[in-house]
């Protein structure tokens, strides 16, 4: 990770969960952290929390539905640290809506954030990238088991089939145009985080967590690490991370 020491990752969905450890693991090797959520108060707290150490994260309040923040958002950190040199797409959103009888509003959330969000993110990142000469860069999209397999939740699991897709797309656009910019995807399986309560509601995700084993978000943080710390001449193309206990 020496390299990336100084060096500026943008991190989305960083309030909570993997995109919180996310920051916290990158600000501890001396990244410059750009911390991207809706809520710029637990933000804050997390760059206030991690202030004593070798690295440095910068809040930005940023709703990845909207493109426009979005644009705004890269202007900023433009503006501050020169640009991008690493991006991980942690933002998800799965919200109980099915096919026939589903909430469209609910489906448009979800597609928002999970495949229009990191779309722009990664164009805005490899823009900047190319921009400044970098050419070592790495764009990470945390995506999930459900893009490898149909579960209960059928527009969200769309939604993470998409990413798989999009990381495989990305990658031939990237060597399309002979860079050397490498692109991960990561699909963590049951991850103990805010993602099932917000789903499920506490009483419904605490049973759901002592039936099953899962895996702490600090576990996908350090798969972040992990491919980060690899040579640039290695593509670790996607990554599947489950719990072990864990059969689908």
């Amino acid at each position: 990770m020496e390299r990336w020491n100084g060096r500026v990752a943008i991190v989305t969905g960083a309030s909570m969960g993997v995109g919180e450890a996310t920051c916290r693991v990158l600000a501890s090797h001396g990244m410059k952290v750009v911390a991207c959520a809706r809520s710029l108060d637990k933000l804050q707290a997390l760059a206030d929390d991690v202030s004593d150490g070798p690295g440095e994260v910068f809040p930005v309040k940023c709703d990845l539905r909207n493109m426009v923040e979005i644009h705004e958002m890269f202007a900023e950190v433009k503006e501050k640290w020169g640009g991008v040199d690493v991006c991980v797409n942690s933002a998800g959103l799965a919200l109980d809506a099915p096919i026939i009888e589903g909430d469209t509003e609910q489906w448009d959330n979800m597609w928002q954030v999970n495949v229009m969000a990191l779309c722009l993110c990664t164009k805005e990142s490899v823009s900047s990238m190319r921009e400044r000469g970098v050419d070592d860069g790495h764009i990470i999209n945390i995506n999930s088991l459900s893009g490898h397999r149909v579960g209960k939740m059928h527009f969200y699991s769309a939604s993470k089939y998409a990413v798989t897709s999009l990381t495989e797309g990305i990658r031939w656009e990237l060597r399309g145009i002979n860079s050397n910019i490498r692109i991960t995807g990561i699909s963590p399986g049951m991850i103990r985080t805010n993602f099932a309560y917000t789903l499920l509601g506490p009483e419904r995700a605490e049973a759901l967590y002592e039936q099953q084993p899962s895996l702490k978000a600090e576990d996908i943080a350090n798969m972040v690490v992990y491919t980060l710390s690899t040579p640039t001449h290695v593509q670790i193309h996607e990554m599947m991370v489950r719990p072990t206990g864990q059969v689908v």
